[in-house]
């Protein structure tokens, strides 16, 4: 059967991060999804400054495989002309601009439903589509800053620290992927179109739900506790082992530490006072931490992490995005995409992710590579009865 997306035609206006990580949610899905392009392209084309890549930068890869490029200048009338004819054969419109500037170019949601009813329009922004911070710019870091989510990261006696990836922006774009399709839904059981309001900041907050829910119903706002899970356990933690490696425990339940104790070989430490349930393990924490700490250095972490998780005993060794990636668990899952990319430096073979889930037939998954920059302007136009010498724009190559 095909894929769950197939037939549905995706403009998307969105660049960088965050709406293009919720279209290639689409696209894995089976969407068509057209990507409209400046003449100088997405920046995330050319985003590490390797010029061996040529507009091909692993960022852009990344989200974009599988998609269609055409070169429309928004500010010209005669390509919102032409960009409103593309839009009148859409079932999905995503643009990540700041409020205001799609209606600028008379292609705002307003103007665009007269053109399809039927159509599904998402705006992805920093703050939202109204409020007194709706003009402010924002980025992934700015938006980790403001919602909150660095105010969580971080060691507790430490300033606020970034979390390592874009995770407002791959959040936000995760969300907006899941509005687009209930919409979709929507549109089929009940008829009509929508409009999706997609907050980078809104999205930090429901990331955050583990946090600020403390704050909504107590009024307490938690603090930092570094590589402490949410738990504040001491069992929750991080430790060196023998070979110099880091394991991370996540021993929050009673008969996770009981038997994290047998297979630590210290079966006393289930009986000793101190530490004989959770509000002591916590009250003598530091007392616990420096017996785990020298248990722990008296093997290699691969072998702890074996050997207390086949005890049923959450944990897990702290390893680079390589050695993950390279994790035998990963072969099997669809999880990586091979994709050929013509004139690729060093090697055309690579991969991309997945949408992170498998179905049990016609599940997600792309092919194609990423579009060069106009690739499929002549193509596009063509279906739309208009001509455009060129399948790429001179000044895109």
């Amino acid at each position: 059967m095909p894929k769950p997306l197939s037939g549905i035609r995706v403009v998307d206006f969105s660049h960088v991060m965050a709406g293009p990580f919720a279209t290639n949610f689409l696209s894995l899905l089976g969407a068509e999804v057209i990507k409209i392009e400046p003449r100088h392209g997405d920046l995330f084309r050319n985003y590490d400054g390797d010029p061996r890549y040529g507009g091909m930068s692993p960022a852009f890869i990344a989200v974009n495989a599988g998609k269609k490029s055409v070169v429309l200048d928004l500010k010209s009338p005669d390509d919102q002309e032409t960009a409103r004819k593309l839009l009148a054969t859409a079932d999905v419109v995503v643009e990540n601009f700041r409020p205001g500037v799609m209606r600028r170019f008379g292609l705002g949601y307003e103007t665009v439903r007269q053109l399809s009813p039927n159509l599904i329009y998402c705006s992805i922004s920093g703050y939202g589509q109204q409020g007194p911070m709706r003009d402010y710019p924002a980025i992934d870091n700015v938006v980790q800053a403001t919602g909150g989510m660095m105010g969580v990261s971080g060691e507790p006696d430490g300033p606020p620290v970034r979390v390592g990836v874009p995770a407002v922006d791959t959040y936000a774009g995760t969300l907006a992927a899941v509005a687009i399709l209930s919409a979709l839904l929507q549109r089929e059981r009940f008829g009509g179109g929508q409009y999706i309001d997609v907050s980078m900041l809104d999205a930090s907050l429901v990331f955050l739900t583990a946090s600020a829910i403390n704050y909504l119903v107590k009024g307490e706002v938690p603090l930092r506790t570094g590589n402490t899970g949410f738990s504040a356990q001491p069992t929750a933690g991080m430790f060196r082992c023998g070979d110099g490696e880091l394991i991370s425990l996540g021993v929050v339940q009673q008969n996770q530490y009981e038997s994290l104790c047998q297979h630590l070989e210290r079966p006393d430490l289930i009986s000793d006072p101190r530490f004989i349930d959770v509000r002591g393990r916590r009250t003598h924490a530091q007392a616990l931490t420096v017996l785990l700490a020298n248990i722990f250095m008296s093997r290699p972490a691969v072998e702890w992490e074996a050997r207390l998780s086949m005890a049923g005993v959450p944990c897990g060794m702290v390893r680079d995005i390589g050695s993950t990636c390279d994790l035998p668990q990963l072969d099997g899952r669809n999880l990586k995409l091979p994709i050929h990319i013509p004139g690729l430096p060093e090697r055309e073979d690579v991969h991309v992710l997945n949408a992170g889930f498998m179905f049990g037939h016609d599940g997600p998954g792309v092919t194609a590579p990423p579009p060069r920059l106009g690739e499929h302007t002549a193509e596009v136009l063509t279906s739309l009865g208009l001509g455009r010498a060129g399948t790429q724009d001179e000044d895109s190559q």
